[in-house]
Formats: structure tokens, sequence, C-alpha cells
């Protein structure tokens, strides 16, 4: 049995573990590759969630091989994080030795070089987007200071690197991947390239197995009338235009005056009601839950749609908006911005929404008309989902990568 040892710096217990990394790799298991899915947990989210993920890895051939994430201090802690990776990752070499590493963006990748080099295990750059790039898109490193100057320089070499001497690459978009191939200064972009989006587990993502008593639940927990109209926001806030959002769901209401915004987030409530407040939308208007991945669903289907926009930045072109797919599989339409990766195409290929070409309030008005002119069918939104957006074509395709490297 080929055994593949997964590292993520993204944590099990997080949402985007649970959504992005847990269900390819136990599908994986289950067609004959035998896992060690290294990890870094944040110890609040592990303390409330280990359980959860030891059920689901119960009867896997996924062994689960968790430390714990270091916040503090910036820069160093990171270092202390990724040594700590490392060093792991070489000890469960030993004991396994591994024929694969599928590595999950930058920081794991640079430790699957090393196993790449040291060890002669094949090694997957799975990049989810363009790293250092979105950390000085996201105002996370400030190039005026000479040490973020340094890590990002730091980092684009180490990108160039992985792109030089990777078995395989991966991309989240076609955006992406035409990006890549423009660049004159890495060496080998002639290897293969593949894309995969964010995928959806449409099997959770299923309007048809939701249970009226559970919608009717959630509209009482959230105190919403069935003659109030729902335009929701799911998902983390950090790269994406909340403020205009925002201002969007001021025209909104223009034309739907009962309606109500609905977040579905683990992010600071008090945030989000603080720049609502800013922006003049009222605040009982304004509902926030925080949600388990498995109700997610139910509160999302109470939407007759949903927004998303994204920062237009560099990185951009690289972003694969996991909401994107869960939406389009529960058949719910989406209002989104142009350019952010493929979304926009995706949009108009399936039908499955509204795109604002520019922020303001006469394109807000010119969407809030046709989502009261317009009609949406559910069902061939969800078809949509899954063609592109499906757990399993994602994990063929994948099947298909760890055959060819393993052949």
């Amino acid at each position: 049995m080929s055994r593949v040892l997964y590292i993520s710096y993204d944590g099990l217990t997080d949402p985007l573990g649970q959504s992005q990394v847990l269900p390819y790799v136990i599908e994986l298991s289950r067609l004959g590759f035998s896992f060690v899915l290294l990890s870094c947990e944040k110890m609040d989210a592990y303390k409330k969630n280990r359980g959860l993920i030891e059920k689901i890895l119960e009867g896997t051939d996924v062994e689960w091989a968790p430390i714990f994430y270091t916040k503090k201090p910036p820069i160093l802690s990171t270092l202390y994080d990724y040594w700590r990776l490392k060093r792991k990752a070489i000890f469960l070499h030993h004991k396994n030795e591994f024929q694969l590493v599928h590595c999950r963006s930058y920081i794991a990748s640079m430790i699957g070089l090393c196993l790449k080099k040291t060890y002669r295990v094949k090694f997957i750059f799975d990049m989810r987007g363009f790293w250092a790039d979105e950390r000085v898109d996201g105002g996370l490193w400030d190039l005026k200071n000479i040490v973020y100057k340094w890590i990002y320089s730091f980092f684009k070499k180490k990108e160039k690197a992985f792109l030089e001497n990777a078995d395989h690459i991966i991309s989240l978009t076609l955006a992406g991947k035409k990006e890549m191939d423009s660049w004159k200064h890495i060496k080998r972009l002639s290897l293969p390239i593949s894309i995969i989006p964010c995928c959806t587990d449409t099997a959770l993502f299923d309007r048809g197995k939701i249970k009226i008593e559970a919608m009717q639940n959630a509209r009482k927990e959230l105190g919403v009338g069935e003659d109030e109209p729902i335009l929701t926001y799911l998902g983390s806030v950090t790269w994406y235009l909340l403020d205009e959002m925002l201002a969007f769901f001021l025209i909104y209401l223009e034309k739907f005056p009962n309606g109500k915004f609905l977040f579905i987030t683990y992010a600071n409530a008090e945030f989000i009601r603080s720049r609502a407040r800013e922006v003049g939308v009222p605040l009982d208007k304004v509902l926030i839950v925080s949600a388990q991945r498995s109700s997610v669903p139910v509160f999302a289907s109470l939407g007759h749609f949903s927004i998303i926009f994204r920062k237009l930045v560099y990185s951009t072109k690289a972003a694969s908006p996991t909401k994107q797919g869960e939406l389009m599989s529960l058949g719910i339409p989406i209002i989104c911005n142009a350019a952010v990766g493929d979304m926009d195409i995706l949009v108009r290929k399936y039908q499955s929404g509204l795109i604002v070409d520019s922020h303001g309030d006469l394109n807000y008005r010119k969407v809030v008309d046709d989502i009261e002119r317009g009609s949406f069918d559910p069902d061939n939104i969800r078809k949509g989902a899954l063609d592109y957006f499906s757990l399993q074509i994602g994990v063929a395709s994948y099947k298909n990568i760890y055959g060819s490297l393993l052949s």
C-alpha cells in the first residue's frame, strides 16, 4: 500500500481543515492510499473539536499527527512551528518510509522539498494561492519594513524552488495558472500544473437533505419570519470587502425593506456590528451566527441570495473561495465582484448568480433590480456545483496525480 504524508499548516480542528483537508484525505484513503496527516492545531479549536476529528477518522486508514500552533511572537513563532513540523515529519518518515509527500501551501512545502532532496520522496506542491503575495496584499507584511521585505523575498525564492522541484503542482484557478505561465524567472513550468478548485462536500451541502423542521428551528433561533428575505454571507471576513457588502445591503433594503443580512461566520461579531453601524445599516437587520460545519447548510439555505465581495489585489488571481462551491451545491445564487480567481467565469458558465462589475450605489441598484426581476433555477445551480466543485471530481484528480507519481 502507498504511504503518503500530508502536511497542513492549517489545523483539522479549524473549519478550513474540516472542509478542505479531511474530506479529500478520507476519500483518498478509501481508494488505497495510507495517510499520516501532520497538522498544526490552534489550542482552543483543538480542545473544542478534537473528539469530532477523532470520531471522523475512526475506522479510516488515516493517522493524525497534530502539533500545536504558536501565535507569538510574530515571525519567530512561525519559525518555531516550521522547526517542529520538520522534526516531526522526519521522525514520521523514518517510521513509515513515505513514497509521497503532499504539501498544502508554502510552510508545508518547505518541509516537502527537504524530504524530496534528502530522502527522494515524491513532492506535490499544492500551492493554495500566492501565499507570500497574499501576506503583502492583506497588510500582514509591510514591504517598507526591511524585515518583512526580506521575509517576502525569502518566500518568493522558496516559491521558485517549489515550482522548479515539485513532481506535480496544483493551482486552485485557471487564472492563477495563466499568471504562472507568464513568469519568466521559473525554469520548469512545463511541469504538469493541475487545476483543482476548493471542492465541496455536495452530500453535506444538499438542500434536499435538509429537513423543514431544521429550517424552521433555525429561523426561530434567529428570530426571522418566513416573510423576511435573507441575504447571507458565509465564512471568514479577512479577505473580503465587508464595508462594500454592507453598503450593498443598504441598497438591497430599498427593494426589500423587511430583509435581513445573516453572517454565518466565526469572525468577531462586534467588529461586524461596528462596521454595520459605521456604514449606516440598522443593527436589528444584521444577524450573526457561528455554526458547526454540520449546521452550516441549514443556516445558509435560509438565504435566497448570498454575497461574496473579495478584495481585488494581485494574489486574488489564485483565489478559489470555498463558499462559492458550497452555496452552488445548495442551489443558492451568489452576488459577486468580477476578477476574483475564476469566480465570475463560473457564475456566467453555470448561470449561478449576478456580477457587480464595479462598486458603488449605481451598480448595486442595477444588481438589486436584477434580483427583483430575475429567477434562478436551484437545480441547475446545483448541477453546476456537481460538475465543477464536486469532491468526487477533486478526489479523482488527486488519485490520478498520486497514481502517476507512484507508478
